[in-house]
């Protein structure tokens, strides 16, 4: 699933090509507003809310999008072939003189008034990278469920919103804290989450995902997708375990050893070696 800053920045190029632009040719290829049209429309502004996209119109619209696992917005010159897979692929085309943008893949398809965007993203958490970021407020979210392991917590984003399994990885382990340890066994919560918060402002601006500040082919991440590989501080294997109500999307990746578990947690988890090292630093 896209992360945070990948919408960021997806957001910020539609924003880029449309805001203050009128569409000559607005299409949302999917049954609830196939018989929407755009056409004529101004784009006020593009921004991101957590992981959806919302383009706001001059009119009091909203268009809502989400990528979820697999969605993708493409922008290209008029005349310029579309590449992003095939055209019954496409879910949503919002064309200007200038620019043409498609989406792919799309997910949560939604047209609202702009001032009932709540119905929309209401209920998530504070944005780690939007306007509305408030510590405290996503903290006070994570411990009114002391019990929950953390690595399903800083994914829920009614807690706060914008953070994906990659980020949740890395920061887990740069933070020294094993996945299934319990939320309220964390002892700097606070030093987890604005350490998630740094690895994604460290990105938003660029496609890399790199959390180790290595950008060359295979350095990218510590122990994200390197499963059964020496991890990158004290070589014990690095491990992968399915985790939380939806498996498919919280592969958890960590270090035995950097991550050893200080008190009892879920007995499925693998907890490594006993002995705990102290938690790792980076300049990163």
């Amino acid at each position: 699933m896209p992360e945070g800053d990948t919408v960021w920045l997806a957001a910020k190029r539609l924003d880029t090509a449309l805001a203050g632009a009128t569409l000559r040719r607005g299409e949302l290829r999917v049954p609830q507003l196939a018989a929407t049209d755009l056409a004529g429309r101004t784009v006020t502004e593009v921004v991101p809310r957590g992981k959806h996209v919302l383009i706001r119109f001059a009119d009091g619209w909203t268009l809502r999008t989400h990528f979820r696992m697999d969605g993708s917005w493409h922008i290209y010159r008029p005349g310029t072939r579309w590449r992003g897979g095939p055209a019954f692929a496409v879910r949503a085309v919002l064309a200007t003189d200038a620019w043409e943008c498609v989406g792919y893949r799309l997910h949560d398809i939604a047209m609202v008034r702009t001032e009932q965007e709540d119905q929309l993203v209401g209920h998530l958490g504070p944005d780690v990278l939007g306007a509305d970021w408030d510590l405290e407020e996503a903290l006070r979210r994570l411990r009114a469920s002391p019990d929950e392991q953390v690595g399903v917590a800083i994914l829920d984003q009614r807690n706060l919103a914008g953070i994906g399994n990659l980020y949740k990885v890395e920061s887990l382990f740069l933070c020294g804290v094993h996945p299934w340890a319990r939320v309220g066994d964390v002892a700097d919560l606070a030093g987890l989450v604005e350490r998630a918060r740094t690895l994604m402002l460290a990105n938003r601006d660029h496609p890399e995902q790199s959390t180790t500040g290595d950008l060359r082919r295979g350095h990218h991440h510590w122990v994200y997708g390197r499963e059964d590989r020496p991890c990158r501080r004290c070589g014990t294997s690095v491990l992968r375990g399915d985790q939380g109500p939806d498996l498919q999307e919280r592969v958890s990746y960590w270090c035995p050893r950097c991550q050893a578990a200080r008190s009892p947690i879920d007995p499925a988890a693998r907890t490594g070696e006993p002995g705990h090292p102290p938690p790792l630093t980076s300049t990163h």
